[in-house]
């Protein structure tokens, strides 16, 4: 790897937790004097084939899956980020992309008391340089997890570097995925962990609703239809996982539909619409209870729950007088963020920077972040990152002397 005395033009990709659709954006990525420059150059979000979706939801937990289902998983996730990839590469870039960072599918994050042990995101990056020629930034969490953090919020890193310092703190840096999490960037070391569920249980209560019709409270209309159920709002909020201190991290593997059924168990029938309800505004007190104590003065917010307005007038009401705001406000699409630091974070790999911040993952110290997967073409921008000689034609055995 050589550094590159130019921006590279780096296509990054994710689907998150929430599994409806791929990512995508194709950043500018230039690094000069300690500062990142970055420059979106498009973005967008490409559909799963038909039917990905339905057998990726049923190999989640608590299903039991073989790995005959995790070798299909793989491939057919990794050929969706594949057809993706060569897609915005024509449709963004012009056919200009020189190098692409996939953070794939999460589909397990191993957590066991408190102690990250492990993070598997599928979608195998081989098919990405097959269809796009282009060397691939994969399998970002590992090397944080090995050096003994969570992996997670990985956001951090982008929310330091970009809200740091600025004034008017402190400030936090708020993701509302299937899981919400949060950057506290002004601290004096920076700190983050993931709160709790987003918009995971508001999607299965909806899916629930809608008998599978619906994968989201689209524009929060199931949400704003129903009425909260305050015993079932009550059982929510009492999990144990909100009291723990950071560095934390959760996923589907506890907030899954499980988790919802035994919820509504729990407590008298509550009507369909009332759980979407329900759903919606626990995970708004779940991230009001955790931030009030903070002493915040403004939350950042980005992810797919920005476009819900039932959620988001719920985290105003929670978080006031704490002023909201989103990160279209600095400059970075809402829906975009993650797909924009997953190619930034591509882009510090291939020209051999590190990437996280330490105190967010609970890591022992700084990690260059993914594992590269050689291009098909020569050196690309600068960066020896391709297969570009010949095999050798044979082998000679050194005897030991």
């Amino acid at each position: 790897m050589t550094q590159s005395n130019r921006p590279l033009r780096t296509i990054g990709m994710i689907s998150g937790t929430s599994f409806d659709g791929i990512d995508v954006a194709v950043v500018d990525v230039g690094i000069a004097d300690d500062v990142v420059n970055l420059s979106i150059v498009g973005s967008g979000s490409y559909d799963y084939p038909e039917g990905l979706t339905d057998q990726l939801a049923a190999a989640l937990p608590p299903a039991r899956i073989t790995m005959e289902d995790v070798c299909k998983l793989d491939t057919r996730i990794g050929q969706a980020f594949a057809a993706s990839a060569a897609r915005a590469n024509d449709e963004l870039a012009g056919g200009s992309a020189e190098l692409v960072g996939s953070h794939g599918q999460t589909v397990f994050h191993w957590v066991e008391h408190r102690e990250a042990l492990g993070s598997l995101q599928l979608g195998q990056p081989a098919w990405i340089v097959e269809a796009t020629g282009l060397p691939v930034i994969a399998d970002f969490r590992a090397a944080d997890v090995a050096a003994g953090g969570h992996g997670a919020p990985l956001a951090s890193s982008f929310d330091v570097m970009l809200l740091r310092g600025r004034e008017g703190g402190p400030r936090a840096a708020l993701n509302l995925g299937g899981i919400s999490n949060v950057t506290l960037v002004d601290e004096p070391e920076p700190i983050a962990y993931d709160i709790g569920p987003a918009n995971a249980l508001v999607d299965i209560a909806t899916q629930w609703a809608s008998n599978g019709s619906e994968p989201y409270d689209a524009n929060g209309a199931r949400a704003a239809d129903g009425h909260v159920d305050d015993a079932l709002l009550s059982r929510l909020l009492d999990e144990p996982y909100y009291a723990l201190d950071p560095p934390k991290s959760t996923g589907k593997e506890l907030f899954s539909a499980h988790y919802l059924e035994a919820a509504l168990g729990a407590v008298a029938p509550v009507e369909a619409n009332d759980v979407v309800a329900t759903t919606t505004l626990h995970a708004a007190k779940v991230i009001g209870d955790d931030l009030r104590r903070r002493g915040i003065t403004e939350v950042v917010a980005a992810g797919g729950g920005t476009s819900n307005p039932v959620l988001m007038r719920h985290i105003v009401d929670e978080l006031a007088p704490a002023r909201v705001t989103t990160m279209e406000d600095y400059g970075v699409p809402d829906d975009t963020k993650e797909a924009v630091f997953f190619a930034m974070f591509a882009a510090l790999t291939a020209t051999g920077y590190s990437a996280t911040v330490p105190s967010c993952t609970g890591a022992a110290s700084e990690r260059g972040l993914g594992v590269i997967v050689p291009g098909a073409t020569a050196p690309i921008g600068g960066v020896d990152m391709a297969f570009h000689r010949p095999r050798p034609a044979r082998i000679s055995i050194i005897a030991e002397q």
